[in-house]
């Protein structure tokens, strides 16, 4: 059975809740975006039903279409829509139309108690500056994305709620 996820903004002005089958934050993505946008450290994102997403305080969101590949000449704009509060700039969840069933909340916006993972895996080590560190632990690294999806990692370790 999935469980219910209740966040916020830092200032209060939104507050959620969603439903997760996927609710462990193991998964720390240290991508240019993902620094720039949650904090030096990177971000963790949890996944949840889109459907399911109930919303106080909507008036105060607003959206980034995050950049890629900023000054090359592959640049573009993301599907992906990153929703923020535009009174204090909480980072609350990313959505992408290419997956409307799904919606990605940071769990740095989540009020809920989380479960710890026992091990920690870093993504995106190809755009994370030298400055950057790692958090201490057990941990799997990878330059680019790891071989599991947020549910796949969940069923592998049987932490998936359905």
């Amino acid at each position: 059975m999935p469980v219910e996820l209740k966040g916020s903004f830092h200032c209060g002005a939104v507050r959620f809740s969603l439903q997760s089958g996927t609710p462990v934050p193991y998964q720390l993505c240290l991508c240019s975006i993902c620094r720039k946008l949650g904090g030096v450290g990177g971000s963790i994102n949890l996944s949840g039903h889109s459907d399911t997403l109930k919303v106080e305080g909507k008036e105060n969101i607003n959206v980034y279409n995050a950049v890629l590949n900023r000054d090359t000449p592959q640049q573009e704009v993301a599907s992906s829509e990153r929703n923020f509060c535009n009174k204090c700039g909480t980072m609350l969840w990313l959505y992408d139309a290419s997956w409307p069933e799904l919606i990605h909340p940071f769990a740095s916006a989540i009020d809920s108690e989380l479960e710890v993972p026992d091990e920690l895996t870093c993504i995106k080590l190809n755009s994370k500056p030298d400055y950057v560190r790692l958090p201490e632990g057990k941990k799997k690294v990878y330059e680019d994305y790891g071989p599991d999806s947020l549910e796949g990692w969940h069923k592998k370790h049987k932490l998936y709620k359905d």
